[in-house]
């Protein structure tokens, strides 16, 4: 019997510490994702973003051990985010003007065809179940090529992420003599709908060039 990898005790991208930021080299890597507008805490397309992408990533995951002999943990929820005007991040806070990717991470042995079978066999199942996938028609896989990063721990609510932020890009990446390179990227190790917001673990990480 195969070993399930997990892939937080593997993947240095998802290793950080808290309390400085950690130069890291990452290969271009694929996901399912699904993109949004606005505040997390009201709009309903966040929710429903997640409610797509968890049944399609089991799907996949059964998937890759039936038909590989290769089981993983889901890898943790991701997302990726900007503005306009990225004070409404570090100042403002205004998060009706966020924009936002959620992801989970494709590994990197499943090909696009793999990815397409269990959308096609989430989905039926979902009609079968009376259990809708409720943004599957926005559903896609793609590939993130991030690069050079820069990426620390943060361990607390997402609102205390500000002072985080604003000291990565206005003391952390020009003292590096570097410039943003992409977008505002956060991997959730906690699950935010279950833990405290002061106990929640989240890696924020940014492209840079």
């Amino acid at each position: 019997m195969s070993t399930k990898v997990d892939f937080k005790k593997t993947l240095e991208r998802y290793r950080a510490r808290a309390g400085r930021f950690d130069r890291i080299e990452l290969p271009d890597t694929s996901y399912l994702m699904v993109d949004g507008a606005g505040d997390p805490n009201t709009v309903p397309a966040f929710t429903a973003a997640i409610e797509t992408l968890y049944p399609v990533a089991y799907t996949l995951k059964f998937h890759s051990k039936n038909a590989y002999g290769r089981d993983y943990v889901v890898p943790s929820l991701e997302g990726l985010w900007w503005a306009a005007d990225m004070t409404a991040f570090t100042t403002s806070r205004d998060k009706a003007q966020w924009q936002w990717t959620l992801m989970l991470m494709v590994p990197e042995w499943l090909t696009a065809d793999d990815v397409d079978a269990a959308m096609s066999a989430a989905r039926r199942r979902a009609e079968k179940t009376s259990r809708p996938l409720p943004l599957i028609d926005r559903l896609r896989a793609d590939e993130l090529q991030e690069g050079t990063c820069l990426q620390t721990l943060h361990i607390g609510s997402f609102d205390d992420e500000a002072g985080v932020l604003a000291d990565l890009h206005e003391t952390v990446i020009p003292a590096a003599g570097m410039q943003p390179g992409g977008r505002h990227h956060e991997i959730y190790l906690s699950d935010f709908r279950r833990t405290a917001p002061e106990r929640r673990r989240t890696i924020l990480r940014q492209p840079v060039r």
